[in-house]
């Protein structure tokens, strides 16, 4: 009933009060406008991180074609992936610093830089690694599907939302009800046979 605190949530029922009401936080970040939308759905940036492994493999089919810079390599993978991956420096730098300390590498300064090159050894792994590495960093993900994601989870946000916001109480939990089934009908779907 209305006036009655529900574990602690005030006297707006036991969801809370509607979104964006009194004393309520109006949604997560991405739905208040901020931070450019949904971490799925915003475009831009696509990559992150390519499995465990690549790093090292990508450092040395760069050094195969000429000594370079850190940097310059970070720049050249993420050109070479098509934006789907660039390493960080903190992945990037202490690869190198691994694999000079295993005699792959040597580096040496020149103008404040530290240019890197493959000793005997490390053209000899190198050429028996992959030749592009990079180039399966983004092919486990399919963008146009993350982007159908975000934009049916806004969908089902803004229902939600206007559910919550001027539904009955009844009407509220059964909007929770259904909300709770498709999330036990997702991890269903984890579960059948592929």
């Amino acid at each position: 009933m209305p006036g009655e605190n529900y574990e602690g949530r005030g006297a707006f029922g036991p969801f809370g009060p509607p979104f964006g009401g009194p004393g309520g936080r109006p949604g997560p970040p991405w739905a208040r406008g901020g931070f450019g939308g949904p971490p799925w759905a915003r475009g831009g940036r696509r990559g992150g991180r390519a499995r465990r492994g690549d790093v090292r493999a990508s450092l040395l089919a760069l050094l195969r074609e000429r000594p370079m810079h850190g940097y310059e390599m970070i720049a050249e993978i993420a050109e070479r992936s098509g934006g789907a991956w660039r390493p960080s420096p903190g992945s990037v730098y202490p690869t190198l610093q691994l694999l000079e300390e295993e005699g792959l590498v040597t580096a040496e300064e020149t103008g404040g830089k530290r240019l890197v090159s493959l000793t005997e050894a490390g053209r000899a792994e190198a050429d028996a690694g992959p030749d592009e590495p990079w180039a399966e960093a983004g092919q486990e993900i399919d963008w146009a599907a993350v982007q159908e994601v975000g934009q049916a989870l806004g969908a089902v946000e803004q229902a939600v939302r206007q559910v919550m916001a001027t539904g009955t109480e009844a009407q509220r939990a059964k909007g929770l009800e259904v909300l709770n089934e498709a999330r036990k009908k997702l991890y269903l779907i984890l579960a059948e046979d592929a």
